[in-house]
């Protein structure tokens, strides 16, 4: 029985990619890499799913989980940025193993963008040989009920360096339905590269209203300049590594050709996105004060 290998299990994208393939009717083994199986087992045991120590800092738990994958669904956790510490050795394994297929979930732009990480792992992965498949999502939803939801529901604001620039926006929900799908039938994707977006293209005022259409209350947009939102974010307590993280994301795209609308997700999962409204109802607990 072929057997599927999730890294980043516990995260948003895990989860959701997790939860999908847990829906298929299916031919093959899916396992949870994570850095505390006897933690997360009871998580992944509501969803008939066995987990495996998995630590991308350390090669023997790399080299043991492994050894019992045919496909590889890898993700690049956010604080890790050396490729060469951490991906190159990876890879190695992985072709050493005999890993037939890996599914890298990708950044929209990397193709073009040297300056990410995602680019060099991309490259990595197409120099070793190994049948690949690329998921390029857009500017993750999910950004909102997480990394800008305390200004969200604290000073009811949106505070980044982004401009008037535009951004493709994609739920993270539609990305794991994707990633499934390519999971379960890889043949179908060897060697293929999507970017994964909704059907809109908005700047943060734009993201805005819609906030305070469907919150019922106003949501503004302030565009510091760079200083002034590094030194606000380090007095919040935000490390400098993770602001300089939010200033790449969200200040480079003013430098940037408009970022385009793909068909993928719709062509995929034969299902339209969700739209930027859809997730903000679907969320709105979280995005409400005092929750």
């Amino acid at each position: 029985m072929r057997t599927i290998l999730i890294t980043g299990a516990t995260g948003n994208v895990g989860l959701e990619v997790i939860k999908s393939l847990s829906q298929i009717k299916r031919d093959f083994q899916v396992i949870a890499g994570v850095r505390e199986p006897k933690t997360d087992d009871d998580l992944f045991g509501q969803l008939h799913i066995d987990t495996v120590h998995f630590d991308f800092s350390d090669e023997q738990s790399i080299n043991s989980a492994l050894k019992v994958c045919d496909t590889l669904f890898l993700l690049r956790p956010p604080q890790l940025s050396d490729v060469e510490k951490y991906f190159n050795p990876l890879i190695r394994i992985a072709q050493e193993k005999s890993v037939k297929h890996i599914v890298f979930l990708s950044v929209q732009g990397a193709d073009t963008s040297s300056l990410i990480p995602h680019h060099k792992i991309e490259k990595l992965i197409i120099k070793s040989g190994i049948n690949y498949t690329f998921l390029r999502p857009a500017y993750f939803m999910q950004n909102f009920t997480t990394t800008l939801r305390r200004d969200l529901v604290q000073k009811n604001s949106i505070y980044l360096p982004a401009g008037n620039a535009k951004f493709t926006l994609v739920d993270v929900e539609d990305v794991g339905k994707v990633a499934a799908k390519v999971l379960a039938l890889p043949a179908a994707h060897i060697n293929k590269a999507y970017d994964l977006t909704n059907e809109e293209r908005l700047n943060f005022n734009e993201m805005a209203d819609v906030l305070s259409n469907v919150l019922g209350r106003e949501i503004s947009y302030k565009s510091p300049n760079l200083l002034s939102f590094y030194f606000t974010k380090r007095q919040e307590g935000i490390p400098s590594q993770f602001i300089l993280v939010m200033i790449m994301l969200h200040f480079l795209p003013r430098f940037q050709k408009l970022p385009h609308i793909s068909p993928w997700v719709q062509n995929i999962i034969d299902e339209s996105p969700n739209s930027f409204a859809e997730f903000v109802k679907k969320n709105e607990n979280l995005l409400q004060p005092n929750q």
